[in-house]
């Protein structure tokens, strides 16, 4: 599995749009700094992910989510690519019995297939958009991670890098 914490929030940044000739498109802007943080673990193999929408992102965050992804894949044996965030090597990080954590080259975002998921969302449902509150913001990422978490090819499009496929 890949992990990583995506931050979502009230600040949104203008992206192109498509319009006809001679028409300049108008796209809203604001700047309000108000986040919530998704942690996500992607699966490319299985193309499954679990996700969770925290208020933060620390080490007692990622102790409530790794015992989540502990629970969802409690059949399995987990080796889980985290970045070297302090939370993800913090001495009072609570790794489960089933997951070892595996971390990747430092400054190297490229390699963690979660990023695409991160792209993909910000993409199709965050761009050129204002949010009139965080609870907006929070029911547009559960319809993003519901119909991406409903969709396995499509994860595995997003995830599945070479170095990630396990053989027999």
């Amino acid at each position: 599995m890949a992990q990583d914490e995506g931050r979502f929030g009230r600040i949104n940044t203008t992206v192109k749009a498509w319009a006809p000739a001679h028409v300049r498109p108008s796209t809203p802007r604001q700047i309000v700094r108000q986040y919530l943080y998704v942690y996500s673990a992607v699966c490319p193999s299985l193309g499954k992910m679990s996700s969770l929408i925290l208020p933060s992102a620390n080490t007692e965050m990622m102790n409530i989510f790794l015992e989540h992804v502990a629970t969802v894949f409690k059949d399995y044996f987990l080796i889980m690519i985290v970045d070297q965030a302090g939370w993800h090597l913090a001495k009072a990080l609570k790794v489960p019995e089933n997951i070892r954590l595996l971390p990747q080259p430092a400054h190297s975002p490229e390699l963690n297939p979660t990023e695409h998921v991160w792209k993909e969302i910000k993409e199709k449902y965050f761009h050129n958009r204002i949010f009139k509150s965080l609870d907006h913001v929070e029911d547009t990422i559960c319809v993003a991670l519901k119909e991406l978490a409903s969709e396995p090819d499509r994860i595995r499009s997003l995830t599945n890098f070479p170095y990630m496929r396990i053989t027999h």
